[in-house]
């Protein structure tokens, strides 16, 4: 029961305004309403008059996830990735596109200006009104979720009450690339000097630090299609996917072909521990991480339109889930894959909650050793993780990723019901960091879902018993 008190307390440090928390702070343990517990651990959540004030997220859709310089949105301008997304949201949730306090594009390889200038040009393709502002955000692969949180802190601090958080990358038009000048310093600085390594590089480190061998990384692949595949399969990405009419340009003839993208094209059903195990290393002679390791060099496109639980509700809209908690931390840039293993365990405590009280998790796979490597370490449920397949599969459009991942997840959850109420999100982050979020389902929060039955019932009167 204490664990449980405690766990609430810091509940309503999130649910409740400062000036109200602190005045009940003031009183003993008895009076938080220790009741509530009874539903189980991961029910804790106190109904307060701040309950209203969540920031609920109401839609989620993305593009599919194409290979760059080779699948279906090779030809297609960022912009056009981006508009169809947006315009998604408005028109499937009736909201009023004037309504939008602001809207943020998390966005990795393009020039900051050029970027931001042509998500300005999308929205106004999508049929936003000039009223409604804009900006791109980079924290370079988790610069998704990083927009998603942007949005979120802005709703709950007030400053406006519906938000849009979103992902772009083309990386058939934007390529990575070395830095432009390198500072001298950097001779003196090790770790500053550790930010300029090929992500590869970094990879390499991981696995051969932490000892992840070339054959976990490989079932790592294998599995990730596998599961990928069985989702497409079963139609469960449709629900997230919004079907993209552009062209595709023949690179011999120039011949125009009009198509309609709406399927992920770098899964690979039959990829197998084999077929992995011949390829050649990509960034170490001695190395483990190959092509077929690692995530998929991708474009693509991911929003998220969030806003106040109890503007949701006058709205009459469903709730897909619930923002919870964003954490972002640093690591040592030598082997920034393994930040998810940092901040995961962050984010989570700012939930107020514990690892176990999460059901699912979408950890993105930059490469299978930091992947591998972060499950090991926080010791997670492999049934529990990246459930629907990951980068490896799907591909990894570094902007988009973490908008990708708000789609994938809420939709899975809401699709295992009352018994899928936490989730996680996750990434490492090149020059060392890494960034997490935490969401509960919206099906969950609304009902008592996790009720279960009390062993003894000493809480009730004589009368009930």
């Amino acid at each position: 029961m204490e664990k449980a008190i405690n766990r609430q307390r810091i509940l309503l440090e999130h649910l409740v305004p400062s000036s109200t928390f602190s005045h009940h702070t003031h009183h003993d343990e008895s009076s938080l309403s220790a009741s509530v517990c009874l539903a189980g651990n991961s029910a804790a959540y106190q109904r307060t008059a701040a309950f209203g004030d969540d920031v609920v997220i109401v839609a989620a859709y993305r593009t599919a996830i194409c290979k760059a310089k080779r699948g279906g949105f090779k030809d297609t301008l960022p912009d056009d990735l981006l508009a169809p997304v947006l315009k998604a949201l408005i028109e499937k949730t009736n909201v009023n596109p004037s309504e939008v306090g602001d809207i943020v594009v998390g966005t990795v390889l393009a020039p900051g200006s050029q970027r931001a200038t042509e998500c300005r040009m999308a929205a106004l393709f999508a049929g936003f009104p000039e009223t409604v502002p804009i900006r791109t955000v980079n924290r370079q692969c988790s610069s998704g979720l990083q927009a998603v949180a942007d949005v979120a802190a802005s709703i709950k601090a007030g400053f406006y009450d519906i938000g849009i958080g979103a992902g772009l990358e083309s990386m058939s038009v934007d390529q990575i690339g070395g830095a432009r000048q390198v500072n001298p310093k950097v001779e003196i600085f090790a770790q500053a000097k550790d930010c300029l390594l090929p992500m590869g590089i970094t990879s390499e480190n991981v696995a051969q630090r932490y000892g992840v061998t070339r054959q976990e990384q490989d079932q790592a692949a294998v599995l990730s299609h596998k599961r990928a595949a069985a989702a497409t399969a079963s139609g469960k990405f449709k629900d997230e996917i919004i079907p993209i009419s552009t062209k595709i340009v023949d690179p011999r003839t120039g011949e125009e072909k009009r198509v309609t993208i709406s399927v992920d094209d770098g899964i690979r059903p039959n990829t197998n521990i084999t077929d992995l195990s011949k390829l050649k290393t990509a960034f170490k002679k001695d190395g483990t991480t190959t092509a077929g390791n690692a995530s998929q060099v991708s474009d693509g496109a991911g929003a998220v339109l969030l806003m106040k639980r109890s503007l949701a509700m006058q709205k009459g809209l469903p709730i897909l889930g619930v923002f919870r908690s964003f954490a972002a931390v640093g690591v040592d840039p030598a082997v920034m894959g393994i930040g998810p293993a940092a901040a995961i365990p962050v984010a989570v405590k700012s939930a107020g909650l514990e690892l176990a009280d999460i059901d699912l998790f979408e950890i993105n796979e930059a490469f299978a050793s930091q992947y591998v490597y972060c499950q090991k370490k926080l010791e997670l449920d492999p049934e529990k993780v990246n459930v629907n397949g990951g980068a490896i599969a799907l591909g990894h459009p570094l902007g988009a990723t973490g908008a990708r991942c708000v789609s994938t997840l809420l939709n899975e959850m809401k699709r295992r019901g009352k018994d899928c109420r936490f989730g996680v999100i996750s990434m490492c982050i090149g020059s060392g960091m890494g960034a997490a979020a935490v969401f509960e389902s919206g099906d969950c929060v609304d009902g008592l879902c996790n009720a279960r039955t009390v062993g003894t019932n000493n809480l009730l009167s004589k009368d009930a018993r």
